[in-house]
């Protein structure tokens, strides 16, 4: 994953090694780290760097080749049973989330992965506090959880329709002008606790565009077999474009950490945006420095000998 000029034939004979290397270079283009100099007008929707050769066929096959090997780490992942890896997608209406989690996810072990899609709070979520439903949804030691949407909610949508607070039954003494400010401090050391307990968090915000939304809206409309995705509410919210835009930019600035980074996927092109996706992961797995199990000599004596057992069987 990085600069590919190969033919087909040359990009399947690269070594896991050397995918996980180059997942690692390509990746780290998109990655944010310390969000303190982070301005979203920097970063463009697609992707216009000569980076990969746009040729979708080649970009399927490298992202299966990813799949792969992201399907071999999850599985030292679940077996070694120490670390979790939380990916969070957060994203406008459209910019791809869903497809990127069905595609880059494809080869992993469901065993080893839950996935939550968010919506509004219902009344119980509502009498705890805005992370509880997250937090009781948290993945495993050794499995991959998946937030489609997530608590950054909190500073996203309910930052822009402000109204949404009163429904949350806050103390109003609680709801002041440092309201957001104190809620990115508090996710900020949520996550800083969290990889201090072993789960490691990787955040994406996939980029798209004002014009791309408008057509991809335009085609769900078009296609019946789309129309159950789309609704009037979606387009409603491309009234507050600006205003989310400001929004993202403030949570990614406040909430982006060398430990739990923000990745900011140029979402356009949604073939290109997944492998920028799984490449991030594979290089979040890498940092884990996982292995199997090791076995005990004792338990190999027991394996050799169980297995000459079964071999003498008639």
């Amino acid at each position: 994953m990085g600069k590919h000029k190969d033919s087909n034939s040359e990009l399947s004979n690269i070594s896991k090694k050397e995918l996980v290397s180059r997942a690692r270079k390509f990746s780290e283009r998109y990655c944010i780290g310390d969000g303190k100099n982070f301005r979203l007008k920097d970063f463009d929707t697609e992707d216009k760097s000569d980076q990969f050769n746009a040729d979708k066929s080649q970009m399927q096959e490298t992202l299966q080749l990813g799949v792969e090997v992201l399907a071999a780490m999850q599985d030292k992942l679940y077996a070694q049973d120490k670390w979790s890896l939380l990916l969070i997608f957060q994203a406008m209406d459209a910019a791809g989330k869903d497809g990127a989690i069905k595609h880059v996810m494809s080869g992993v072990n469901p065993q080893g992965c839950q996935v939550y899609s968010f919506k509004a709070p219902n009344a119980e979520e509502l009498d705890h506090d805005y992370l509880w439903r997250c937090m009781k949804n948290l993945p495993e030691r050794g499995r991959i959880g998946i937030f489609n949407r997530s608590y950054y909610e909190e500073v996203l949508v309910v930052r822009v329709h402000e109204q949404i607070l009163k429904s949350q039954r806050i103390p109003p003494a609680l709801i002041t002008k440092d309201i957001w400010a104190d809620r990115m401090k508090d996710i900020r050391h949520f996550e800083d606790y969290l990889y201090r307990n072993g789960t490691l968090v990787v955040k994406f915000f996939l980029n798209v565009s004002n014009n791309e939304q408008k057509k991809r809206f335009i085609e769900r409309i078009d296609n019946p077999d789309k129309n159950w995705k789309f609704n009037a509410a979606d387009a409603h919210e491309r009234e507050f474009w600006d205003v989310y835009m400001n929004a993202y930019e403030d949570m990614i600035t406040n909430t982006s950490t060398v430990k739990s980074p923000w990745y900011v996927v140029p979402a356009d092109n949604k073939s290109f945006a997944r492998l920028i996706v799984a490449a991030a992961i594979i290089n979040a797995l890498d940092s884990l420095n996982l292995e199997y199990p090791k076995v005990s000599a004792e338990k190999i004596a027991e394996l050799i000998k169980l297995k000459q057992e079964l071999l003498a069987e008639k």
